[in-house]
């Protein structure tokens, strides 16, 4: 009897553990200021800068991480598909410049360039926004949507289900929560698991 009590005790815990990590229905209704930060074009966004949008992709980002380095292109492809329909992408970059010093301001400017952005990318130097969304890794994706003159949390987590491969892509979640907002109805998934690195906040 032991035994078998023994057995359904592991057997459970792998099945948490296992399906922690899945997509969940969970609904994040949590609301989150305007900001203002410096692009890398020398001047500051705001939210408040785009008056017709009704809705934005928050990516937090950055340059070091190789996690997030497979991305741009499709960060791009975000920004070109959506931004005409009123949901423009912001990438900003929260990381510790001590720690990370390829993060810095400057090397920011020089990767828009080198890589094109057509998006917004700012600098979070005092990591406010990042600690303000919540934000752990990079790239970890927010899909906030206008409601009542106030901006809702509607998607948080992964930009999609395969970052080493763009093409073996399953599941772009990021891009399925707003095509479900343009249609009029809320995501059904609403929250995944942001693989990428860890974002270093100082003390």
């Amino acid at each position: 009897m032991k035994l078998f009590i023994g057995i359904i005790s592991v057997v459970s815990f792998f099945l948490i553990t296992s399906f922690k990590n899945f997509p969940t229905k969970k609904t994040a209704e949590k609301t989150v200021m305007d900001f203002s930060l410096k692009n890398t074009d020398g001047k500051f966004i705001s939210l408040k800068d785009y008056p017709n949008a009704k809705g934005f992709m928050i990516v937090f980002t950055c340059n070091h991480c190789p996690f997030a380095k497979l991305y741009p292109p499709r960060l791009n492809a975000l920004n070109e598909e959506f931004a005409p329909l009123g949901v423009p992408l912001i990438a900003i970059s929260s990381t510790d410049t001590i720690q990370y010093e390829a993060d810095g301001y400057l090397h920011m400017v020089e990767k828009s360039k080198n890589e094109n952005f057509n998006f917004p990318y700012l600098y979070d130097g005092t990591q406010k926004v990042a600690k303000q969304f919540k934000a752990d890794k990079t790239p970890h994706a927010y899909l906030i949507w206008r409601e009542n003159n106030k901006w809702v949390i509607k998607y948080n987590g992964a930009i999609d289900d395969n970052g080493a491969e763009a093409e073996k892509v399953k599941n772009a979640y990021l891009s399925m929560a707003v095509e479900t907002l343009l249609k009029g109805h809320n995501p059904q998934v609403t929250e995944t698991k942001s693989i990428g690195c860890q974002i270093h906040f100082r003390k």
